[in-house]
């Protein structure tokens, strides 16, 4: 799942290209999830699910196809806000991120990717300004994309270590357990929130206040068992 935001003046109107239609507008925001398009791979594709609470929330409906994704926008506020869901392969989901990035005219430090990350255990959240793909194959594909760059924010949705020796990828394969599942819902309303409150407050205030409450939760669940 890919989220991806953009301080800029101007608002470019989708599929205008050669006769573009620019109108003001004080900050463009938008949001692009990594994740399976395919609905047997529940864990894959919980970055989605955050999508689709999002949208939901906002009452933005996905009405168009645009650079291999669905597509959607609206307003939170007075900022404009795009939506995407990639419909390629998690590996290939920077040919989706990138074109879109280079289209809106994105600054790459207003981007924001969220994905499934099993270094947290299932239902913790975090938000960072930047770093690698940490072996993560989609977002490796989104930063051979953006030419290298890194400097764009992540939002790690976690999802839990296989237990004991279970491969990661059976494990990827597998539905959530209703213990997970809970957790799961409740992160994907705190992730609403924290992009709710992106719109409004910026990157920094936002994920010190939101990295400190995920880091005591951290700790509660990283003491219990889901399995």
């Amino acid at each position: 799942m890919v989220i991806s935001f953009a301080h800029s003046p101007l608002l470019l109107q989708p599929f205008s290209k050669g006769s573009s239609i620019i109108l003001p507008q004080p900050q463009a925001l938008a949001l692009h999830w990594l994740g399976k398009p395919r609905p047997e791979i529940p864990r894959n594709k919980v970055g989605f699910d955050m999508i689709d609470a999002f949208a939901e929330s906002q009452g933005i409906s996905f009405s168009t196809v645009h650079c291999k994704a669905f597509f959607g926008q609206g307003m939170v506020g007075n900022t404009p806000i795009f939506l995407a869901k990639p419909q390629t392969y998690m590996n290939l989901s920077g040919e989706s991120t990138g074109p879109l990035a280079e289209y809106y005219k994105l600054p790459l430090n207003r981007v924001v990717v969220a994905f499934d990350d099993m270094d947290l255990p299932c239902g913790v959240l975090r938000l960072h300004q930047r770093g690698g793909h940490g072996c993560h194959n989609g977002l490796r594909s989104v930063i051979d994309h953006f030419h290298g760059n890194k400097e764009f924010g992540r939002l790690r949705i976690g999802i839990g270590r296989p237990p004991g020796q279970m491969d990661p990828k059976a494990f990827l394969l597998q539905k959530f357990n209703a213990t997970a599942r809970e957790r799961i819902d409740v992160a994907l309303q705190e992730g609403v929130e924290v992009l709710r409150l992106l719109t409004s407050k910026g990157f920094t205030e936002s994920a010190t206040r939101f990295n400190t409450n995920q880091k005591f939760k951290h700790h509660r669940h990283a003491t219990m068992s889901e399995f």
